[in-house]
């Protein structure tokens, strides 16, 4: 796919999708949202790829959506959903949609916030596994501000990251933050300096391709997202069991065993989109659906 809104560079099996309107601070547009989709299916379609790291052209990360329209912008994006419910294709929201291809995604996603990230800018990444930003970056959950509400599935994802009352406060408050205290609330990883970020993203990404199976980490990856809301510990207990049981026996667990008493590197050559497991996915996929 030729991508118009975003930057899709593979280099060293990492993947940097750059958010790509630096003139509009990378505002967020129905056609972001649907690059954004079409490059994690890439992604996830690519063996090559083993880590995604997500960041921004310019100053900015993302200020948010696009408020061309001034006032009008929700009156439209109103219109936008019901056309799709007419159309019997309702899929939801932009941010909703965007967020919920990252949870289904089987790499890991570190988010290198470069500036601003406001609004769909920061809940985009809350579906990310890691999040790193320069210091002194301007955050908010602004919607209340805005007369809406926190999308992009963010009241699932900000109080299971932050906790209930930190979220709540952000949202309530819909004040505008500095990445500091992202970092305090746990919000964010670290802090690193903008000429340093992107370096300290890379050298993450690379410490997960050198020292573990990619077929490993996609499992771990899905376990503890799906783990978030699961009632019992039973239910990871059975997961944990069928999937010690499939990867076992897989190549890469012999290699993991014989690398590590001969005292080398691994060499893991099973792929995520050959070699999972037979009941893999385990979950029952949602269908999004009117209220």
């Amino acid at each position: 796919m030729t991508f118009e809104q975003l930057r899709y560079e593979v280099d060293g099996r990492i993947l940097t999708i750059t958010l790509n309107r630096p003139d509009r601070m990378n505002a967020f547009t129905g056609q972001m949202c649907e690059e954004l989709i079409a490059a994690f299916d890439q992604a996830d379609a690519d063996d090559n790829v083993k880590v995604v790291i997500v960041t921004g052209a310019g100053r900015a990360f993302c200020a948010g959506a696009d408020l061309e329209l001034g006032g009008e912008t929700w009156g439209k994006h109103s219109e936008y959903l019901a056309e799709q419910a007419a159309a019997e294709r309702y899929v939801g929201d932009g941010g909703g949609q965007v967020t919920r291809r990252i949870y289904d995604f089987n790499k890991p996603v570190i988010a290198a916030i470069n500036g601003a990230a406001v609004g769909v800018g920061i809940t985009m990444t809350l579906a990310m596994d890691i999040r790193i930003a320069v210091p002194n970056a301007k955050l908010g959950f602004v919607f209340a501000a805005r007369g809406i509400i926190p999308e992009a599935c963010s009241s699932w994802f900000l109080p299971r990251i932050v906790g209930i009352s930190k979220a709540l406060e952000w949202c309530y408050s819909a004040r505008v933050f500095k990445s500091e205290e992202g970092l305090q609330a746990g919000l964010l990883r670290s802090l690193h300096e903008p000429d340093a970020l992107l370096p300290a993203a890379r050298a993450l990404a690379q410490e997960f391709i050198d020292n573990s199976s990619s077929v490993s980490i996609a499992m771990t990856r899905h376990m503890m997202w799906r783990m978030l809301s699961a009632p019992h510990p039973m239910d990871a207990h059975e997961v944990d069991t069928a999937a010690i049981a499939a990867l076992g026996k897989s190549d890469d667990a012999r290699e993991g065993i014989s690398a590590f008493l001969e005292k080398r590197k691994a060499n893991f050559k099973d792929r995520v989109t050959q070699h999972m497991p037979k009941f893999f996915p385990w979950w029952k996929d949602r269908v999004f659906k009117k209220l």
